[in-house]
């Protein structure tokens, strides 16, 4: 088959820098005795501002031998040439397919771009299917928060990597390089057998289901010794010791997000219910100040970007966001490089942050309440109030401010038309609130409802999805109540978000239908203008699979999900006891603010939150730190960082705000 694209495919096509490769920033190594295609199963412009990938294409090319290369899928227009002229699907950087890497590594980042992960290994001469490929094929990993059930795709990745890969995809590579070396004794067998001995790797070749006669999960077996009973994240236990890009691919194109993403922390503790990432990407880790400053310092040199975006999954809870920012606004003023949040939080402290980071000019405020009623608001344990938002919009409104936007769920579980409509009446509110402090009208409020999507560990894993006409019916009550002067109402897709619940909590047999679905011509999902949800459901039918199953039952209590053998750590007890509050509207405090609520994740991974909110001293010159068996023995909760358990120092969490 031809590799090549040609001119004429490129100007054929909208976007052609999409394929070009060549960006400042690549990395070529022609003679790597290994070779990683990193594959983002969107298009270019999304998977270019994917932060993770930046991160292991940085990490892995500094290894000896061994180089990791980015591709990306091709849109419709460019796979129609490439399957009439017969071009194979190739990496960016020495534009070699992907049959002829060693390993192909997908992130799951979104359930819906699962078709997009069997469409690009067909464009690039792989076997979608793992048991056909042959022994020189490479292996294809996956890796990224869908990991966490990645029982749909079972029949497609060889292996998947739980958790963070900063330190576990060196050690796989390192594995397969050993492997290959030896003259790949075992062949593919041969090396799944040694890889899964690496903690936080999972084979599903080496595991059974078997059903109960209602359709649950009766059991997931280990079919070799060499397979453990159940997988368990990998997590960096501290990310100021692991190395961060400072030299990124700079695109030729405009992408989602074209410009500097400096992670701030991972993790979040404040355990809003809904929330899937909240969970298993606990426990929150922050990187130090200084540490932050001198890699935005070498991103600004390298890149010419302009603009600097703190990232985290709750930038605002950063310990040290104050004074931070003051540094960091400071250090970039004379370069014109501007600081940005991507979203704040419902308080006076974030509209105070929004003044320094907006000191210019004034975008709109976007604020996350996530539920109209305060009684919805303490089922989901978001933990503010309409108070906390009235205050924080005031706040906006008397700097200047005149757009917001808010942020909501429908769907939720215990919802009412009640709990809907106080979407619209907050939406009015904060209008009230504008002309009560202004004496004039004209502030523009954008109200944005998607749809809930339950979702494994979470609390909310047990509770059934809205049926697509009761998502229709909530969405039609919230446009009748949104029509405002200066109201404006977006929602997403209900049909896509039954979907995206089918697939985020099911099992191994929807993988026939997704091959199924993929075959008829089903690709690129999120996205609306391609999606055919009649497709899907036939494909369903045809495979004798019933999506209400998946998607709009209750849960029995002690339930098996198909999960369960692959760990984040969080403990089952305290996700069943966080949904039996939510039932009685019971708040779950911050356990960065009070005590260890027992989720389990500093216990079972032996890794303590980490909070440099303290800033009376060095932490970075600290030796004697408390370990966690130590806190443990003492009775002490682990909520609380190493970097603060100094004796003589008050607190045990520390804030800057």
């Amino acid at each position: 088959m031809n590799k090549e694209l040609t001119i004429d495919m490129l100007a054929a096509v909208k976007k052609p820098a999409r394929y070009t490769g060549g960006e400042f920033g690549s990395i070529y190594k022609e003679e790597a005795e290994v070779r990683i295609a990193l594959a983002f199963p969107d298009v270019y412009e999304v998977g270019m501002s994917y932060l993770g990938f930046k991160i292991l294409y940085h990490l892995v090319n500094k290894m000896d031998g061994i180089a990791a290369e980015r591709v990306y899928a091709p849109w419709i227009d460019m796979e129609q040439l490439m399957r009439e002229r017969n071009v194979t699907l190739t990496t960016l950087e020495t534009k070699k397919a992907l049959s002829e890497c060693d390993l192909v590594g997908f992130t799951l980042q979104y359930e819906l771009s699962y078709t997009n992960i069997l469409n690009m290994l067909d464009l690039g001469g792989v076997s979608v299917l793992a048991a056909e490929r042959g022994e020189e094929e490479p292996f294809v990993v996956v890796g990224g928060p869908c990991v966490f059930n990645p029982e749909p795709l079972a029949d497609i990745f060889d292996f998947a990597i739980l958790g963070e890969g900063e330190e576990a995809l060196p050690e796989v590579l390192s594995c397969y390089q050993g492997w290959k070396r030896e003259g790949r004794p075992g062949g593919r067998k041969g090396f799944l057998h040694r890889v899964v001995k690496i903690p936080g790797v999972y084979v599903p070749s080496f595991y059974d289901v078997s059903y109960n006669e209602d359709n649950t999960i009766k059991a997931v077996t280990p079919n070799t010794p060499d397979a453990p009973a159940t997988v368990t994240k990998r997590v960096v236990a501290d990310l100021n010791k692991v190395d961060f890009p400072t030299a990124p691919v700079v695109p030729f194109g405009e992408i989602v997000h074209d410009r500097i993403m400096l992670e701030m922390f991972r993790g979040c503790s404040r355990g809003c219910r809904f929330c899937h990432a909240g969970m298993v990407y606990r426990p929150v880790r922050e990187r130090r100040p200084e540490v932050l400053r001198e890699i935005a310092h070498k991103q600004v040199d390298n890149t010419g970007y302009e603009e600097i975006s703190l990232v985290s999954l709750s930038t605002a809870d950063y310990s040290c966001l104050g004074p931070f920012l003051d540094e960091m606004i400071a250090d970039f003023k004379d370069r014109k490089v501007s600081v940005s949040l991507p979203s704040l939080r419902i308080d006076a402290f974030s509209v105070d942050v929004a003044k320094k980071v907006q000191a210019v000019r004034k975008s709109g405020l976007t604020f996350a309440p996530e539920a109209g009623s305060q009684r919805m608001r303490d089922v989901i344990n978001k933990g503010v109030t309409e108070e906390d938002l009235l205050h924080a919009v005031s706040a906006a409104f008397e700097n200047g401010w005149k757009k917001v936007k808010l942020y909501f769920m429908i769907g939720l579980p215990g919802e009412t038309d009640e709990d809907v409509l106080a979407i619209a009446q907050l939406a009015r509110k904060v209008q009230w609130k504008f002309k009560e402090i202004t004496g004039k009208g004209g502030c523009q409020v954008t109200v944005s409802a998607s749809s809930f999507v339950p979702k494994p560990y979470t609390a909310f894993q047990w509770a059934p999805q809205d049926t697509l006409e009761e998502i229709h019916r909530k969405q039609g009550l919230l446009i009748e109540a949104t029509r405002v002067k200066n109201i404006t109402f977006q929602y997403h897709d209900g049909q896509t978000s039954i979907m995206e619940g089918v697939f985020a909590r099911g099992d191994r047999r929807l993988g026939k239908a997704l091959y199924l679905a993929w075959q008829r011509g089903q690709r690129f999902d999120g996205w609306a203008d391609v999606f055919d949800f009649d497709r899907w459901q036939q494909a369903l039918k045809d495979c004798g699979l019933d999506p209400d199953f998946y998607s709009h039952r209750q849960r029995g209590e002690g339930e098996m999900f198909p999960w369960e053998h692959l760990q984040p750590a969080v403990n089952r007890a305290f996700l069943a006891n966080e949904y039996k509050k939510a039932q009685k509207e019971i708040l779950t405090s911050d356990c960065r603010q009070g005590n260890c609520n027992g989720c389990g994740v500093c216990q079972r991974l032996g890794v303590p939150v980490m909070d440099w909110g303290n800033r009376s001293y060095d932490a970075s010159k600290e030796t004697n730190f408390v370990s966690l068996a130590e806190k443990m023995a003492g009775g002490d909760n682990c909520s609380y960082s190493i970097a603060t358990q100094r004796p003589g120092l008050p607190g045990k969490g520390g804030s800057a705000e």
